[in-house]
């Protein structure tokens, strides 16, 4: 099916050029969703007349869209989920609960505007790309973790992951320990006494 585009669309055209889409992205998506009309003569007329307001609108749009992402720009947002050892999630974090966690801190984005391949499935700083806008793309870092105090070590850097760092076990330490009992001649003697016994 041809429509002719109202507004800019990724992957597909600006406004005002005429493309080929398949039949159900036009009358499922494009055409209810006011971002394409139909491609014939009289849509064609309807189209060039109401150009200027539609790109006055689409404007307005963009700047309301650049606003916001300055806002957003940087942010980090704190997601406290339930995890395992490992550091893999019992559930997940996903296009919904980003824009649940953006409502909280009030900005209102639209589901479709989180651009999310997959859903977050373990714990760390993870990015998220928002499409506010088909010309304004912003990305926002989503900090998922168990409690909140875990949530601060991973900002600084912390790698939370292991069941190590997780229980609190120094690796360095964990490693001085382990070289000083195989040095030690006396650390196994106890243990060859009673394997002797």
């Amino acid at each position: 099916m041809d429509v002719i585009l109202l507004e800019r669309i990724a992957k597909l055209g600006q406004m005002g050029e005429t493309v080929k889409v398949r039949d159900g992205y036009a009358r499922n998506f494009l055409l209810p969703q006011g971002k394409a009309l139909r491609a014939n003569a009289a849509n064609k007329t309807r189209f060039e007349a109401e150009r200027a307001v539609l790109e006055t609108r689409n404007l307005e749009r963009k700047t309301e869209a650049q606003q916001i992402a300055e806002k957003l720009d940087g942010k980090t947002f704190v997601v406290v989920r339930s995890a395992g050892e490992t550091g893999q999630l019992y559930g997940s974090v996903a296009a919904r609960d980003v824009v649940q966690v953006l409502a909280d801190n009030g900005f209102v984005i639209g589901r479709n505007q989180v651009d999310m391949n997959n859903p977050v499935k373990t714990i760390g700083l993870h990015t998220v790309p928002l499409a506010l806008h088909a010309d304004v793309t912003v990305q926002v870092t989503f900090n998922v973790a168990r409690s909140a105090d875990e949530a601060q070590r991973q900002a600084k850097g912390e790698d939370l992951s292991s069941a190590d760092a997780i229980y609190g076990i120094d690796e360095e330490a964990a490693a001085e320990a382990a070289e000083a009992a195989a040095t030690d001649p006396d650390f196994n003697d106890e243990e060859d006494g009673e394997d002797n016994a």
